[in-house]
C-alpha cells in the first residue's frame, strides 16, 4: 500500500510517497519524478520503508516562484527536510542521474544523515578530462531549448549523453508528451541542467557525511557519458564501482533485478 503526502517547505510544496516497512530507504531522481521508481519501490517494500518524491518544481511538487533554479544543494536541503518530516535521523539513499548528485550534496551539506549512499550514474561532467567541451555542449543544449523548444533540446541532450537515437532500441519518450511532461522538460533545461552537471563533489566531505558510499554503473551503459562520469567519481572517492542491471534507467527497465541488486548492496548478501 502506498500513501501520498505533501510537505510544505520554504518556497515549495513537496509531494512524496511512502510504501512498505522496515529500514528507511529514500530513492530519487532529478528531474525524474517519483513515478518511474514505483515498480522498483514496490519490489523493495517487503524489506524497506521506501520513500520517493517529486523534486521541487517537477510533477506534483509545486513552486511559489516558477523561475527558481534547481540546484543540488537546494534539492539536498529538501531531502533533509523530508527526513525531518519522517522523524528519521538517518536513511539509506539511492539517487540516479541528477538524483545521485542530490544525494552527494546531501552527504556534504547534512553529514551524519546518510547511512549507505548509492550514487547511480551521476552526470558529473566537471570530473571529465573534456569538461570544457562538455560545458560548451550543455550550454548549447540549453540555448537550443530557448531557440527551438523541448524536442530539439532533448535530441541534442540524448546524443551528447551517448544514446544512438537511430538504433532500434533507442529510448523513446512519450509519443504525445503531456502538458506536465513539457513543463517538466522546460524546467529541466531552463533551471536545472546547468547546475547539476557543473556540480563538483568534495570527496572528503562526501565520505565523512555518509557511513558508506557506493557508485553504481549500469551493466549496459558502456557507451554513455554517465559511464565515464561514474568511473571518474569512483576514482575520486577511491572506491570500485558496483554494477547494476540495465543502463542509465535500469530501475525503470528492470525494476525487480535492480531491487535485488539494491538489497545486495545494502545487506552485503544476495
Amino acid at each position: 500500500m502506498t500513501s501520498i503526502h505533501t510537505l510544505s517547505l520554504p518556497g515549495a510544496h513537496l509531494r512524496y510517497e511512502v510504501r512498505g516497512s522496515g529500514p528507511l530507504l529514500l530513492a530519487m531522481g532529478s528531474p525524474m519524478s517519483a513515478a518511474p521508481f514505483a515498480a522498483m519501490a514496490d519490489a523493495l517494500a517487503s524489506d524497506y520503508t521506501v520513500v520517493t518524491h517529486d523534486p521541487r518544481g517537477i510533477a506534483g511538487s509545486t513552486l511559489d516562484d516558477s523561475e527558481q533554479d534547481s540546484t543540488p544543494g537546494l534539492r539536498a536541503d529538501d531531502v533533509a527536510a523530508l527526513l525531518d518530516a519522517l522523524g528519521a535521523d538517518t536513511a539509506d539513499v539511492l539517487g540516479s542521474s541528477g538524483g545521485a548528485v542530490t544525494c552527494l550534496a546531501l552527504a556534504e551539506r547534512h553529514p551524519g544523515r546518510v547511512r549507505t549512499l548509492v550514487a547511480h550514474e551521476p552526470p558529473l561532467l566537471e570530473l571529465l578530462p573534456d569538461a570544457a567541451e562538455q560545458r560548451a555542449a550543455t550550454d548549447d543544449i540549453i540555448d537550443t531549448f530557448h531557440r527551438e523548444g523541448v524536442g530539439a533540446a532533448w535530441a541534442k541532450f540524448m546524443r551528447n549523453a551517448g544514446f544512438d537515437l537511430d538504433a532500434a532500441d533507442a529510448p523513446a519518450g512519450p509519443e504525445e508528451p503531456s502538458e506536465q511532461d513539457l513543463a517538466d522538460s522546460a524546467r529541466f533545461f531552463a533551471h536545472e541542467l546547468r547546475g547539476t552537471t557543473r556540480y563538483v563533489p568534495d570527496p572528503a566531505a562526501v565520505t565523512a557525511g555518509a557511513e558508506r558510499v557506493v557508485v553504481g554503473i549500469g551493466a549496459d551503459s558502456g557507451d554513455l557519458i554517465t559511464h565515464r562520469t561514474s568511473h571518474a567519481l569512483a576514482a575520486l572517492l577511491g572506491t570500485d564501482p558496483v554494477t547494476f542491471p540495465g543502463d542509465h534507467g535500469g530501475f525503470l527497465e528492470r525494476p525487480k533485478e535492480f531491487a535485488d541488486a539494491m538489497r545486495e548492496v545494502l545487506t552485503g548478501r544476495p
